[in-house]
């Protein structure tokens, strides 16, 4: 009789710790991510990644575009807020419109989406090559973010019809 009200105290000490922890830890989940300022629970910091990146053959190793995917599968935005490149002497970034193109100083990035640069929309601009690009080769571009601070991608450089998904 002894051993069975051990094994049930035993048991029932578990079912509480057990019951404590996960309690704690739906609170650690749901509370200590913070509140941004809409009221929605956040989850957790910005995690970048980027993807389907890619500069079109410029003519003669001059002006080029690039175009890139940028994913953030954190609970917090982020915003691009510069590119730059060893192997290019300027990096800016643009957003086409139906009559025109505007150098911006930003780009966001939402918590739980992405940022797709792409052609006729927004873009980075590509001057100054160190070397005129031939197909094949890799450009390094730092992404400065305001979170998330820099991250390196190499881009390679693809045909001039290059369009991802489509080859």
């Amino acid at each position: 009789m002894k051993g069975a009200l051990g094994f049930r105290r035993t048991a029932l000490a578990g079912a509480v710790l057990a019951t404590a922890l996960g309690g704690g830890a739906f609170l650690v989940a749901c509370g200590a991510g913070g509140q941004d300022g809409g009221g929605a629970v956040s989850g957790g910091a910005a995690r970048i990644s980027v993807a389907d990146s890619y500069i079109p053959m410029p003519p003669a190793g001059g002006m080029a575009a690039g175009y890139l995917t940028v994913r953030n599968e954190g609970g917090e935005g982020d915003e691009l807020v510069k590119v730059s490149s060893p192997g290019a002497s300027s990096v800016t970034m643009h957003r086409s419109t139906a009559s025109s193109m505007e150098q911006v100083e930003k780009l966001d990035v939402p918590a739980h989406g992405a940022l797709q640069l792409a052609r006729g929309g927004t873009h980075l601009m590509i001057m100054g090559w160190q070397k005129a690009p031939v197909l094949g080769d890799e450009l390094e571009l730092d992404l400065t973010f305001t979170r998330t601070g820099t991250i390196s991608v190499k881009v390679p450089v693809k045909e001039l019809t290059y369009r991802p998904g489509q080859q």
